[in-house]
């Protein structure tokens, strides 16, 4: 009897960096199940992974409703197998105001986008991980996560919540042999998104690949239990540190 091919699950495969991801451990051997609230939000990662994979699959749902994301999990269980690697790449919009300019339902959405999803995701996988020992969680991150903002108090509100809670499973569960790591990007992705939001001051050298950046979850994935990553940052050689 054949073995079934490991699992890797992305919540939130855009064109960027969840392309990259699928396309990544869709080379190294795995089946990819694809999670966002559109198909065509994840056309790009489906058609990379499909080329490579032995196995690729949307499945919908939306952060805003943690149940919808803890459906599509035990969806995925269910037609896949086991999972191995989750990554939540879940990002709310990158609004712009002053603190006070924060409406309840605003502060409310990014809380539930930002923690709440991540949240049922990782509630919903680690049990299973647990008993057997081994899974990576991935919850990609930003800088936002270390200061707040008088410009973008939302985006760090959110991050900031992101890091407390992949912190407090870290701490709960690695000991059962999961691995959680916060990823902080520190940097802008070339991606198709940002090249138009750049224009003609668009350079390669100044944005973080996001195949590299895959490359980099990739290869903590692989780390040996003896010496994990827990926080990780990533950012261009020609970035200026912003914190």
């Amino acid at each position: 009897m054949s073995q079934s091919p490991p699992l890797c699950v992305i919540i939130g495969a855009g064109e960027g960096l969840g392309r990259a991801l699928a396309e990544k451990f869709a080379r190294q051997g795995f089946a990819i199940a694809l999670i966002s609230r559109s198909e065509a939000g994840s056309d790009a990662a489906f058609e990379a992974a499909a080329a490579v994979a032995p196995d690729v699959r949307y499945f919908s749902a939306d952060a805003v409703q943690p149940e919808t994301i803890e459906s599509a999990l035990n969806e995925v269980t269910k037609k896949m197998g086991a999972i191995d690697v989750l990554i939540y790449n879940v990002r709310g919009e990158f609004t712009a105001c002053e603190p006070l300019d924060m409406t309840y339902t605003s502060l409310e959405e990014i809380y539930r986008i930002e923690v709440v999803g991540a949240f049922a995701a990782a509630r919903t996988v680690l049990p299973a991980m647990m008993k057997r020992s081994r899974g990576s969680i991935f919850f990609s991150s930003a800088t936002a996560a270390y200061r707040g903002s008088r410009t973008h108090p939302l985006y760090a509100i959110g991050k900031f919540g992101l890091r407390a809670l992949s912190q407090s499973l870290t701490k709960a569960y690695a000991e059962y042999g999961v691995h959680i790591v916060h990823v902080r990007l520190d940097c802008d992705l070339d991606a198709p998104y940002m090249r138009e939001i750049y224009g003609e001051k668009y350079e390669p050298e100044t944005l973080a690949s996001p195949d590299d950046v895959a490359e980099s979850y990739w290869l903590t994935h692989l780390q040996p239990r003896s010496a994990w990553s827990n926080e990780i940052e990533l950012r261009p050689y020609t970035e200026a540190w912003t914190y």
